[in-house]
């Protein structure tokens, strides 16, 4: 299979519903880059650390090196992305179903952000392409083998993180106990920001990685494969989703990196090294083994660890709640409209 751009512009021309799958993925890429990435650096902004300007500008980049960087060490997440689900059958049907899917992740994720609803920009697309598949080939659209690497991911990212969290912050105290924690500011600082770098790295990897999935899932579909399984990365689509999820980011602002860290609970720059340290762990993980996470719930989790760890009472809990209901309501709620979408669209 040709992946060169000038044998992709053929495709779009066979299947104009391509364009539109390709241009919304990069579309939520860049939606992924405002919103999730700033998060998964706030805690260095919350702790002084960085600035956040600066810490925009280093996630714009690492975000950019992460989703290349990672696509050549490991492409698990995306393998897991193209496997959860079947779409095989008519071309034409399996590519107004896909892009179906992504306009009913779209409206999903529009319809949270209108009614302050913290759902994950990737368990919307999850929801949304399994409904897409559903509606394509019934309950076979689903390979459950592979769409519980998304159970696995939720549990893991939400119980790592907070444990990490809680260990890693009692190691640090531990560690310094003979002097003044304060004093070794300094290091911390040093440290945190190259932590933040590396959450950048992985939030391109892992966000990147799923956003990318789709359009080559598409490109798959369109050449009459049933499966993106065999399907390569080409370089100039790597390069197109690493500028739009980078600059994402750089559009995203300071009135998004503010959210996550400063609402929780109130770190210590001390604090914030284990709880970077704990999110870059898990998020690390999550990557090699292809379980599909959200970088803003490993962030959240870890921070409720560290916090856990002086006292259960300095913990915004209802964060969790909030978390929980989300993933409650997105993957039934988003599924559905994928879904109903997706019938919709097939008869045209």
């Amino acid at each position: 299979m040709d992946l060169s751009l000038f044998a992709i512009l053929g495709q779009v021309a066979a299947y104009p519903s391509l364009a539109v799958i390709i241009i919304l993925s990069l579309v939520v890429t860049v939606i992924s880059g405002a919103t999730d990435a700033p998060n998964a650096i706030a805690t260095a902004v919350s702790t002084r650390c960085l600035t956040p300007t600066q810490a925009l500008i280093l996630a714009a980049v690492f975000n950019f090196i992460g989703l290349v960087g990672m696509t050549y060490i490991s492409t698990a997440v995306a393998h897991t992305m193209f496997n959860m689900v079947d779409f095989s059958g008519d071309t034409h049907q399996a590519l107004m179903a896909l892009m179906a899917a992504m306009i009913g992740a779209i409206v999903w994720g529009i319809f949270c952000w209108w009614r302050g609803i913290p759902a994950s920009k990737s368990h919307s697309l999850i929801a949304g392409i399994t409904g897409g598949a559903i509606a394509m080939n019934g309950w076979g659209g689903v390979v459950l083998g592979e769409w519980m690497k998304v159970i696995y991911g939720m549990v893991f990212s939400l119980v790592a993180g907070f444990v990490l969290g809680w260990v890693l912050v009692r190691f640090v105290e531990w560690a310094f106990r003979s002097i003044p924690i304060r004093s070794a500011n300094p290091v911390f600082v040093a440290t945190q920001d190259i932590l933040a770098a590396f959450l950048s790295f992985l939030h391109g990897a892992q966000d990147g990685q799923k956003f990318m999935s789709i359009a080559i899932l598409g490109i798959a579909l369109s050449f009459g494969m049933e499966s993106a399984e065999q399907a390569g990365f080409p370089f100039w689509l790597m390069i197109t989703c690493s500028l739009a999820i980078s600059l994402g980011t750089f559009l995203g602002g300071k009135r998004i990196i503010k959210s996550v860290a400063m609402d929780m609970v109130k770190l210590e720059k001390y604090q914030g090294v284990a709880a970077s340290t704990s999110t870059v762990i898990t998020l690390f993980i999550s990557s090699i083994t292809g379980m599909p996470v959200s970088t803003s719930h490993c962030s959240t989790s870890a921070i409720m660890g560290v916090g856990a760890s002086k006292s259960i009472k300095r913990v915004n809990w209802s964060i969790a709640k909030d978390m929980v209901l989300a993933w409650v309501l997105t993957f039934p709620c988003c599924g559905l409209i994928g879904f109903i979408l997706a019938k919709v669209f097939m008869l045209f």
